[in-house]
């Protein structure tokens, strides 16, 4: 997608315990008749939504929480409609955003303004090719820890993708926490994001495992 054509005005999605970075795809399942109508409106004009993390909910029924700055453009690439009337769509992460203001409508869904300055770099492809040598410390630490929380990766696959695709895709399936998730997203650059990664992973290495009275 270009710069000149990124929308201004977004719906945004609010979702809790989710997050999706440029480049990676995810599928979601949605039923909530705001969102439903939400995707339905999408799907007629340019299939973007707004994916951002709401911070901690003022209580359960709290249906406008406070939004982190940072969130995701996504596109739906694929949309499936079920029998019990859920939408079943797989979002593709495509550049960060920047919410500058919230938009008052008669809309049950949330729009925001929102600026993309500071992640253009988000559109360009990453030419470096990836070197686990480069990584081999990071991957060696977080394939350690995908494997005692149970998570199960293509690590032969990983190496076919480009640096970006790679390590976005390893920062989204983590089983970071949801706030050192949205430190990652919020790197300026890949070798932010990477170093980043690689801080993270030392508390857990050292707190989380070897010394087990540490939570």
């Amino acid at each position: 997608m270009k710069k000149e054509d990124l929308p201004k005005l977004v719906p945004v999605f609010p979702l809790s315990n989710f997050i999706i970075f440029p480049k990676t795809s995810v599928p979601l399942n949605i039923f909530e008749p705001r969102y439903i109508e939400m995707i339905n409106d999408s799907m007629k004009s340019n299939k973007l939504i707004g994916m951002i993390q709401p911070k901690t909910l003022k209580n359960q029924d709290d249906y406008s929480p406070d939004l982190h700055e940072i969130g995701c453009l996504g596109k739906i690439v694929n949309f499936k409609e079920t029998e019990d009337k859920r939408f079943l769509i797989e979002i593709k992460g495509l550049i960060r955003f920047q919410i500058l203001q919230e938009i008052k409508s008669n809309k049950k869904y949330r729009e925001c303004k929102i600026n993309y300055e500071n992640f253009y770099n988000d559109l360009t492809e990453t030419k470096m090719d990836l070197k686990f040598s480069d990584l081999e410390l990071i991957f060696k630490d977080l394939r350690t820890l995908f494997e005692k929380r149970g998570f199960i990766i293509n690590w032969k696959a990983l190496e076919k993708q480009s640096l970006d695709e790679t390590i976005n895709a390893l920062a989204m399936a983590s089983p970071f926490t949801l706030e050192e998730k949205q430190v990652l997203l919020e790197a300026k650059n890949l070798e932010t994001r990477k170093t980043k990664i690689a801080e993270i992973l030392s508390t857990y290495t050292f707190d989380n495992y070897d010394n087990k009275t540490l939570q």
